[in-house]
């Protein structure tokens, strides 16, 4: 069984990124290093993928849309950064 919520480390990724699951200590705690690895992988390059993103300033709700994500996305790196801060890793 997999230990992420959506079965993969991108699946997992991609429900941080849509609002549908947030990160959290508790959730991490329970990720090998290598789990959190992957999954920091994962969020990096769905980060890299939303800021390539070209999305005309006349779409405001697009704009919001990929905004938020990519809060999202950043706040659960830092939550990551400081999860391995505390652990040593």
């Amino acid at each position: 069984m997999s230990p992420f919520l959506g079965g993969s480390a991108l699946a997992y990724a991609e429900q941080v990124a849509g609002g549908f699951t947030t990160l959290s200590s508790v959730q991490l705690r329970r990720l090998s290093e290598s789990e959190i690895e992957q999954l920091r992988f994962e969020l990096e390059k769905i980060l890299r993928d939303l800021r390539a993103l070209v999305i005309p300033q006349e779409e405001l709700a697009a704009l919001q849309g990929r905004n938020r994500k990519i809060s999202r996305v950043t706040g659960a790196l830092q939550q990551i950064q400081a999860f391995r801060g505390r652990r040593g890793g």
